[in-house]
């Protein structure tokens, strides 16, 4: 059996810690229960998901009635046991930051690092042993604390290094009746190696596990013992990752952080209903442009590069075989709305062929400074400049006043969802503001 020198590798101490069913939980002490023997379900307004989707189930829902987030409405039991709430993402912000707070207590500011408005990983290798004797008895401290301030119960994964704390956290915490579990490079083997659920270990998807069962790796055992240059010549280098995953190895260093190397502004939209009618369609795609040109030119950028990426709705793509399309193309570099506007509608009209759509996703690549107006000399200079002083003036009403202080009168026809979108944090509702 192939062993590992460790001696080289990080030996850290990190804690991933995971605010337990985050949204319903706090939805629950808000209502003075407790988060774990409520049975409470948060989920979106029916008009916004068709449907409705359960955004989050307390522990007790889904032990009773099998509830899984991203199930919808129409899953839901008629039972009167249940509570169903809308969600508040302002509220789940807010609580968010009260518990990085708390974790502020345990570790200096540079070494916490929130992984999601739920999760936080903690580089706790420099301050833990102000704490307590051990590791667990840290991580329990910090569970105390969040749980007597803010009445919230979090699950803590300990290990080495980052990605050793992650996997404990999925798969060893969420299922101690402590909430806490750990890994080290002496323990990987036994602990993780018998997996041979390969979906459930993190950073695997569906289609690398079938992939790694094709080619006959069926555990996370046979996983780490594979010939590494088979990985990498099977998967690129995912493979090396995958052979490091296995051995339980990171050497990510979290105070360093990636710059992409093309950066890009880009926002989607999943639609309240099937799209089918191409106005309403092209209204929806108009819209997303703009607020994504405007983004862009407040950090005094222009683009180089336009994509569109169209989503069917179920029926059309069960009706079809395709799930939808997407489109990038090369252009003049610009800033202005409307010509990327028209790049966009080029982009769905000479593929679109009448499937329902309920997926928009617009993004603007190829960014370069923008340095000033770049006139045309095929154009009317006059026309240009008005139209860019125009343009400025209405970014720096809805930087002072809001996106809603102006809109164009496509955005109150029928089918435009800018206005509706407004007042969403996420892409849901925000609930009642900071109060």
């Amino acid at each position: 059996m192939r062993t590992m020198n460790y001696d080289r590798e990080p030996h850290g101490l990190f804690f991933m810690i995971d605010n337990k069913s985050f949204y319903a939980s706090v939805e629950s002490v808000t209502r003075d229960e407790d988060p774990l023997k409520s049975v409470l379900v948060v989920m979106s307004e029916e008009d916004n998901t068709n449907g409705g989707l359960i955004l989050a189930a307390s522990p007790r829902a889904k032990e009773i009635f099998g509830i899984t987030n991203v199930s919808r409405c129409r899953d839901l039991p008629q039972d009167d046991r249940i509570t169903a709430v809308p969600p508040r993402m302002n509220l789940y912000i807010k609580k968010n930051l009260a518990i990085n707070k708390i974790f502020l207590q345990f570790v200096a500011d540079e070494d916490c690092y929130p992984y999601s408005i739920d999760e936080s990983i903690l580089d706790m290798s420099k301050s833990w042993r102000l704490f307590g004797r051990t590791p667990l008895e840290v991580a329990k401290r910090i569970q105390t604390a969040v749980h007597d301030k803010l009445g919230l119960w979090t699950t803590v994964g300990i290990g080495e290094n980052p990605v050793q704390a992650k996997l404990a956290l999925d798969l060893i915490a969420k299922h101690d009746d402590d909430r806490m579990g750990a890994l080290t490079y002496e323990t990987f083997p036994e602990k993780i190696w018998p997996i041979t659920d390969l979906q459930s270990v993190w950073s695997i998807g569906r289609r690398t596990a079938v992939h790694l069962e094709r080619v006959g790796i069926h555990s996370m055992d046979d996983l780490a013992h594979s010939n590494p240059y088979q990985l990498k010549a099977e998967f690129g280098i995912i493979g090396t990752q995958l052979l490091a995953l296995a051995w339980g190895i990171d050497r990510s260093q979290l105070s360093n952080l990636i710059k992409p190397s093309d950066k890009s502004w880009g926002n989607s939209q999943v639609l309240a209903r099937d799209y089918v009618v191409q106005r309403e369609i092209e209204t929806v795609i108009k819209e997303i442009g703009n607020q994504v040109a405007s983004r862009m030119r407040h950090h005094h950028q222009q683009a180089g590069c336009v994509s569109l990426m169209i989503g069917f709705s179920y029926v059309s793509a069960e009706t079809s075989g395709k799930s939808g399309f997407a489109h990038s193309m090369r252009i003049e570099v610009t800033e202005s709305s409307d010509q990327i506007n028209q790049y966009l509608i080029y982009l769905f009209r000479k593929t679109w062929d009448g499937e329902g759509i309920r997926n928009i996703a617009v993004s603007l690549s190829h960014l370069s400074s923008n340095e000033g107006l770049q006139l045309n000399l095929f154009m009317n200079p006059h026309t240009q400049i008005k139209h860019d002083l125009m343009t400025r003036v209405l970014d720096k009403v809805h930087d002072q006043f809001g996106t809603t202080a102006l809109v164009p009168a496509s955005s109150l026809l029928h089918g435009a969802t800018m206005l509706g979108r407004a007042s969403l944090v996420g892409g849901h509702n925000g609930g009642n503001s900071f109060d």
